[in-house]
């Protein structure tokens, strides 16, 4: 009896350590003296300069935090990891990064569909998470601990299609997006929406498949329909491809975009720069506002990193504030108790000021950007009517 009851107190003692490492959700850093959070970026391939922009933005700020004594006194330790723009990559990362690397929060990921993916599995596990730029609606659904920093893509057609027709003075427009593309899609959508309840006519809407790089016979269709202005919802490389080849066929009118456009310019060369002249897409930042710390924020980064920051840039700088933010107004590690802090945020950033609706979305003001001359030009704040 007395050899049972040993073997059975044994047993209890070797499952303590096993049970103390089991502890709460969101309850520990693994270190006492640091607070663990995560990133998901895509760091190579060809969404990579957002990834490397945001990423920056966010080291760059736990540097700065870090430097000003961190969080409650305790040290960030930024732990990111490359997804490469890739689902299924982002998902295994974030697994890393919860499993291995015992993080309590998210900043990532940054463009629409590995964002969606790690969501979902971020909402089951209840870590508060944070994208900088995934815009597509469905993105912050999954739970009530997901949040963004960036315009949604909805709330950005709505804006595009009022100021195309309230300021650029557009009566018809025309669309040209690719169908396979969430981001595109969801813009075209709200675009039209907005524009049919303005009066805004589409006399022609044209699409194309993710990865095409000929779009002359869209182009020339929209040319014959004789539209004010064109919407392009789609990222930087394959709106250069589609303005230049505007330009090649007569489609002289001017161009309008989302955020996908910011870097656009570096993808032209000087006999092309001329395809997007006066044109305008909508932003989150620029470098023309005299705001303090959005001009400190410039200067640091440029110095820092030898290149002038973008919006994306930006946006990951103040998601990864408004995420220390919340922790240190938390005053712990708690999952649930990071997430509300969250909520009931009041962040100034160099985005703008910013508090949550009530699908844990920005409110904050458009920044509408032209081109002019080949660069870009501050145009002033955007509110839809």
């Amino acid at each position: 009896m007395k050899k049972r009851v040993l073997a059975i107190a044994l047993a209890c003692m070797m499952l303590l350590p096993m049970l103390a490492a089991c502890g709460g959700q969101g309850g520990s850093t693994g270190d006492a003296d640091t607070i663990k959070i995560g990133g998901l970026a895509p760091l190579t391939g060809e969404v990579s300069q957002y990834g490397v922009a945001v990423n920056n933005g966010a080291k760059m700020k736990v540097e700065e935090l870090n430097a000003a004594g961190g969080i409650n006194g305790k040290q960030i330790d930024y732990v990111v990891y490359d997804e490469k723009g890739d689902a299924t990559e982002a998902v295994n990362a974030y697994n890393r990064l919860l499993q291995d690397d015992k993080i309590v929060a998210l900043v990532g990921d940054v463009t629409t569909q590995p964002t969606q993916a790690v969501a979902q599995q971020a909402a089951k596990d209840g870590i508060p998470m944070i994208t900088a730029s995934a815009s597509a609606l469905a993105v912050t659904t999954p739970g009530k601990n997901i949040f963004r920093a960036c315009f949604t893509d909805p709330a950005q057609g709505e804006i595009l299609a009022s100021y195309a027709y309230e300021e650029m003075g557009a009566k018809t427009a025309a669309v040209i997006y690719d169908n396979g593309s969430d981001y595109s899609v969801g813009l075209m959508e709200t675009f039209e929406s907005k524009a049919k309840e303005l009066g805004l006519e589409i006399v022609a809407k044209e699409a194309y498949n993710t990865g095409d790089k000929d779009f002359k016979a869209q182009l020339t269709n929209i040319k014959a329909a004789n539209p004010d202005i064109v919407f392009i919802p789609d990222y930087y490389e394959t709106v250069a491809l589609i303005a230049v080849q505007a330009k090649d066929v007569g489609l002289t009118c001017p161009k309008i975009g989302a955020d996908g456009w910011e870097g656009v310019l570096g993808k032209l060369d000087a006999s092309n720069v001329d395809a997007l002249e006066g044109c305008y897409y909508s932003s989150q930042f620029t470098k023309e506002s005299t705001d303090e710390a959005m001009q400190n924020f410039y200067k640091n980064y440029t110095e820092k990193y030898g290149e002038e920051p973008t919006m994306f840039a930006a946006l990951g700088y103040d998601a990864m504030g408004m995420m220390a933010q919340a922790i240190g107004e938390a005053g712990t590690t708690d999952s649930a108790e990071i997430v509300d802090a969250m909520t009931n945020i009041q962040y100034q950033g160099v985005t703008g000021s910013i508090t949550f609706d009530e699908n844990r979305n920005p409110t904050k003001t458009v920044f509408m950007i032209s081109i002019e001359g080949g660069e870009y030009k501050f145009a002033g704040t955007y509110d839809a009517k």
